[in-house]
């Protein structure tokens, strides 16, 4: 049995790895085209605020009597507002144990 090894090429192993040779990231279409993390949870935040704000007009208005805002979609707007809000708040919480987990481990 012929057992060879490769030399180790150093900068293939950096570029599998995402790198430079350098250790500097690589700049590869495929990681710019979304938005980051950052982006998105504040495009997420920005959405629940404006549902929040969105429930709240219209329970104003019905609260009014104003009779082109229906009770039922006042209500269904309202419940979106609370679910949307639930999922934010589990997503934070999940996040501060995260945190808290990386926090705690011995180094």
């Amino acid at each position: 049995m012929n057992v060879s090894l490769k030399p180790f090429d150093f900068a293939q192993a950096a570029a599998r790895a995402g790198l430079q040779p350098n250790g500097q990231p690589l700049r590869s279409s495929a990681a710019t085209q979304g938005p980051g993390f950052q982006q998105a949870l504040s495009q997420a935040l920005q959405g629940v605020s404006r549902s929040q704000t969105q429930a709240s007009a219209m329970q104003r208005e019905v609260q009014m009597d104003n009779p082109s805002v229906s009770i039922e979609e006042t209500m269904v707007a309202m419940q979106k507002a609370q679910i949307g809000f639930q999922a934010t708040l589990q997503v934070r919480n999940k996040l501060v144990q995260a945190y808290s987990d990386i926090m705690n481990m011995q180094v």
